[in-house]
C-alpha cells in the first residue's frame, strides 16, 4: 500500500495539511511529475488511505485528504520515521 517513491511524501503532506489540491502537491514535492502524482493518489485512494473530493465545479476543483484508515496509519509511519532518524543505516 505504501510502496513507491512518492506515497510516503504524499501521506506526510496530507497529515500536515488536512486537504490539498494536486497543484499544492506539485509545489510541495518538487521532483514529482504530474503523471506519478496522479498515479500514486489513485492507488492510495483505491487502497483506502486517501479520499478524493470532487466539487463538480468549472474549472474542476478536486481536493485530497487522509481517510480514517490513512489517519490511523500515520502514528505507525511517524514511529518508523523516528526510528530511522535514531538508527541511521550503517555499513558492516
Amino acid at each position: 500500500m505504501i510502496t513507491g517513491r512518492w506515497k510516503l511524501p504524499i501521506l506526510f503532506r496530507l497529515f500536515a495539511e488536512p486537504s490539498m489540491r494536486a497543484s499544492q502537491f506539485m509545489r510541495d514535492i518538487p521532483d514529482i511529475s504530474q503523471k506519478m502524482l496522479t498515479q500514486h493518489l489513485r492507488e492510495l485512494e483505491n487502497d483506502g488511505l486517501v479520499t478524493r473530493r470532487d466539487f463538480g465545479e468549472q474549472p474542476p476543483r478536486v481536493e485530497y485528504g487522509l481517510s480514517s484508515a490513512g489517519r490511523g496509519l500515520m502514528p505507525v509511519l511517524m514511529s518508523v520515521r523516528e526510528f530511522s532518524r535514531d538508527h541511521p543505516e550503517t555499513s558492516g
